[in-house]
């Protein structure tokens, strides 16, 4: 018997997944929030304490470690965006370059196929004031050369930043180069013939017509900053000291060492009111840029 499809097929066929979607993810939002304002400890207790109502949230900013975390997340923001501006650069370089475009294409994105976790351990390594670039310096002569970053509270989240750099380099790169290579290349050749010199031409109409472009990898550098952990425990495991505690590494740390599941509760839920500050604005910016680009288009 032949199937009969009809247009109300294919909503059918996505109402499961739909469900899962909504139990799994939003559901698991809502039961954090609410937990958020309970007092469990190592085992959920579903009683809302409403005489220290909101009692978890006043702990949370009254921790001088949570403070810290808020503060080292946006360093690593400010310091991550180099990849970024770095990516862009490197795209310029690569799309100009026909014939080895393949090769260094293959060679910045290496670093993406490699874990964040593998990518702190190596980088922990070369931090190594005995086997890293310190002792390797002081090998060849240089006596005074000091590249133990990681042992430095004012430091060593410098040090998770060049690691993350590294890292998310090569994925922002290969962005970057497909956005270049949707521009007609039209433009490149009128710019060309009325004699725009490089920087002009990057500067003035390359960068602007890649605004979609970048506020994309802004989202995504935003959304793992955020949730930045693994290469946290990696590198440091928030060490010196909490100099490199994180949010995702406070919340965690509440969880699995104070056993204290309201107080982990209300950081991720200031995590998620986080990502949806830097999100939702984002998000909204570039829809309204495409309506307005649909509406000229017209």
């Amino acid at each position: 018997m032949a199937v009969r499809w009809s247009r109300t097929s294919p909503q059918i066929a996505l109402t499961p997944a739909l469900v899962i979607t909504f139990v799994c993810f939003f559901g698991a939002i809502l039961w954090t929030i609410y937990m958020s304002f309970t007092n469990s400890r190592r085992f959920p207790d579903y009683q809302i304490d409403w005489a220290g109502f909101g009692r978890q949230y006043e702990r949370l900013f009254g921790s001088d470690a949570w403070m810290t975390s808020l503060q080292n997340v946006v360093i690593l923001a400010i310091g991550s965006a180099l990849a970024i501006v770095f990516g862009f650069i490197l795209a310029a370089m690569v799309e100009r370059e026909k014939h080895g475009e393949g090769f260094f294409r293959t060679v910045f994105l290496y670093p993406l196929a490699i874990s964040l976790i593998v990518t702190g351990l190596v980088w922990r390594w070369i931090m190594n004031p005995t086997l890293g670039v310190q002792g390797f310096l002081q090998g060849l002569g240089f006596e005074g050369a000091a590249f133990n970053w990681l042992a430095q509270p004012d430091t060593a989240m410098y040090a998770i930043i060049l690691a993350s750099i590294w890292h998310g380099l090569g994925f922002y790169m290969a962005l970057m180069l497909a956005g270049l290579k949707s521009i007609n290349t039209e433009i490149w050749s009128a710019a060309r013939l009325d004699g725009v010199s490089f920087w002009r031409l990057y500067l003035e109409i390359i960068v602007p017509m890649m605004k979609f472009t970048f506020l994309t990898c802004g989202i995504l550098l935003s959304l793992g900053v955020v949730k930045a952990f693994d290469i946290i425990v990696a590198m440091t495991n928030g060490g010196p000291g909490q100099s490199t505690w994180t949010p995702a590494y406070f919340a965690i740390n509440a969880y699995a060492v104070r056993s204290n599941i309201g107080f982990a509760s209300a950081a991720a839920v200031i995590m998620l009111l986080m990502t949806l500050a830097i999100f939702l604005p984002l998000v909204l910016l570039t829809s309204w840029q495409m309506r307005r680009r649909a509406a000229a288009a017209q």
